[in-house]
């Protein structure tokens, strides 16, 4: 058995971080958001971070079997083999170069790792040179897309943007009447067309009257559609060029909704949808109704996607802007 025993830091260890403290008004922002991140992820902390702690309490000395076991945390939060044994690799390494003093030192340890994966792949959205800026939400039916539309657009409009929904799924029954409301709840135009009308066309529209508006952001819902329908993915294509020859370098993101309550088989099916369709981030849905919420971690690692947003409910405001440190630090609280 491996023995992790304590010592002193290591000079090549980066410093503890330090932060300035933000005035009221940042302080009570940060609370009001990491209190909803927190609650969001009540199931997933229940099942992870009680195994955590477990460890925690009954380390002194982290040795293999510490690591055993949080290795088996790791994996039933669905944070994935790869990654956890990645995790599980750079704890060791540490290790052998300093020990790790203790439970609470593995969990400190545990939660930079984590946060450096969620991270690695979060990088800057490119503003459009003028507006609008275009924004695609794709994926498979049943994930939440018309719905994230929606709470987008609110989420948008609290930024003072003005935001205009373009309801591009023209297949799915329903879908066109369903965005509606969602329009009203969040008090933003649509465009759209009939039922099975052509989506290029209807995107043309939207794209044109967004240009004449000069409106800030315009949102397309799209058809649910899998990597293997050809058929579809091609209508994604031929949307793509519309968009691009009203606006230059449209689609400016293109958002993969996904449900967090799918775990490991909806990341199979997002890897393979995400080399069709030119993804740039991710929109986690359904993140308060699981108990692995380490699927986050495991998209930013093995689809080296940022997660953009989550869905923590079913309200207007339920979409969260994801945050990895708040994120890590609602897990592990």
């Amino acid at each position: 058995m491996i023995k992790l025993f304590g010592g002193r830091k290591d000079p090549q260890d980066p410093p503890a971080p330090t932060t300035d403290t933000p005035g009221p008004e940042a302080q009570g922002t940060a609370v009001g958001f990491f209190g909803r991140m927190k609650q969001a992820v009540t199931r997933t902390r229940e099942s992870f971070t009680a195994k955590i702690e477990d460890i925690v309490s009954l380390t002194r000395t982290v040795d293999e079997a510490a690591l055993e076991d949080l290795e088996s945390a790791l994996l039933t939060s669905d944070i994935g083999v790869q990654t956890t044994t990645e995790i599980l690799d750079a704890l060791r390494d540490r290790a052998r170069r300093q020990a790790i003093e203790g439970g609470s030192e593995l969990r400190d340890l545990l939660k930079a790792q984590l946060r450096g994966i969620l991270e690695a792949p979060q990088r800057p959205v490119p503003a459009p040179d003028a507006p609008p800026k275009v924004t695609f939400l794709v994926g498979v039916n049943g994930t939440g897309k018309t719905t994230s539309a929606g709470k987008l657009a609110a989420w948008l409009r609290a930024k003072d943007h003005t935001v205009l929904l373009c309801a591009a799924d023209t297949f799915r029954a329903a879908a066109i009447e369903q965005l509606e409301v969602w329009a009203a709840r969040s008090g933003v135009e649509m465009i759209k067309t009939r039922h099975g009308g052509d989506p290029a066309a209807v995107l043309y529209d939207a794209a044109s009257a967004a240009k004449a508006r000069n409106i800030s952001d315009l949102i397309v819902d799209t058809a649910g559609r899998l990597h293997t329908k050809t058929g579809l993915m091609d209508e994604l294509d031929k949307m793509r060029r519309t968009a691009a020859k009203l606006i230059p370098g449209a689609p400016h993101e293109v958002l993969l909704v996904m449900d967090a309550t799918t775990g490991q088989n909806g990341l199979q099916q997002a890897r393979l949808f995400t080399q069709a369709a030119g993804v740039t981030g991710i929109v986690l849905t359904k993140l308060d109704g699981t108990a692995k919420g380490g699927i986050a971690v495991a998209i930013a690692r093995e689809l080296n996607l940022p997660v953009r947003f989550v869905g923590v409910g079913e309200k207007m405001e339920d979409l969260l802007e994801f945050s990895p440190g708040e994120f890590v630090d609602a897990l592990l609280a």
